[in-house]
């Protein structure tokens, strides 16, 4: 009952609040412990891939879960004989001091950023000294020149930049043009390796577009790409948005996914 909205509003409504609570409760006040049973797990995760792919390739961890700092440390000092490149987001940004105390109770490389908003909200982590890496997105941390001011402002505290692009080839080459222009650039994420047609997805970059792990920075006109494939972008929409380009009012009346940290 709870799926269908016009038969059974009050049911539908209850269960996506206490959806929208459970998923909205920041790692400290979830009451989660990791226990040793746990840790032994979790670290043969990693001895197993770290054992495939070696030490030439770097290996970083994310999606940890929602644990208190507590644990945050106590895993962080498990992975530390694997030489990680970073572990991400292990805690809300926002939570400034904890930052500062975790990166100080480990070796490991300590990550975040993804979900910060413009270069003066990324200045209290460097200042506290609570992170190794940061992690910042073109579309959430202002562009591609804001982008660009967080990795020189990194730089000034001994810190490098990774960044977050989980998005099309448009934000792709935006990310690219930004990072080439950036000293301390570390790395630039991708969730699209195993997406044969997202190349696709716009005209008149090199395919593939990314090559032995890197990607070949346009020396064209803007971002460097021609036009946009709308043929196969509407191949590739929400069934229950066809269109491309039509306005979507009944959005406003939808709830929206807004935690603004991970």
């Amino acid at each position: 009952a709870a799926e269908n909205k016009e038969e059974d509003p009050l049911t539908w409504y209850n269960a996506r609040n206490r959806l929208y609570d459970l998923i909205n409760i920041a790692h400290p006040f979830t009451g989660i412990h990791i226990t040793e049973k746990g840790l032994d797990i979790l670290e043969e995760y990693v001895a197993q891939v770290r054992e495939v792919i070696g030490y030439d390739i770097p290996l970083a961890i994310d999606h940890v879960g929602h644990i208190g700092l507590e644990d945050c440390i106590k895993f962080a000092r498990r992975m530390e004989k694997y030489s990680l490149a970073w572990l991400e987001d292990l805690l809300p940004w926002q939570l400034t001091d904890q930052y500062a105390i975790l990166r100080r109770s480990t070796t490991t490389p300590i990550c975040t950023g993804e979900d910060i908003y413009l270069k003066e909200n990324f200045k209290p982590l460097l200042e506290s000294g609570g992170v190794s890496v940061i992690h910042p997105d073109l579309l959430s941390s202002g562009g591609i020149l804001e982008n660009k001011k967080i990795g020189d402002m990194a730089q000034d505290y001994g810190v490098a930049m990774a960044v977050h692009m989980a998005e099309s080839p448009i934000a792709c080459m935006a990310a690219v043009h930004s990072i080439a222009a950036t000293e301390n650039f570390l790395a630039l994420e991708t969730h699209a390796v195993d997406i044969p047609w997202w190349d696709d997805l716009v005209i008149g970059l090199p395919k593939p577009l990314v090559k032995d792990g890197y990607i070949e920075v346009p020396d064209k006109p803007g971002l460097g790409i021609d036009d946009l494939n709308d043929e196969l972008m509407a191949q590739h929409v929400h069934p229950d948005y066809p269109g491309m380009w039509e306005p979507t009012d009944e959005w406003d009346k939808v709830y929206s996914y807004d935690r603004l940290w991970s």
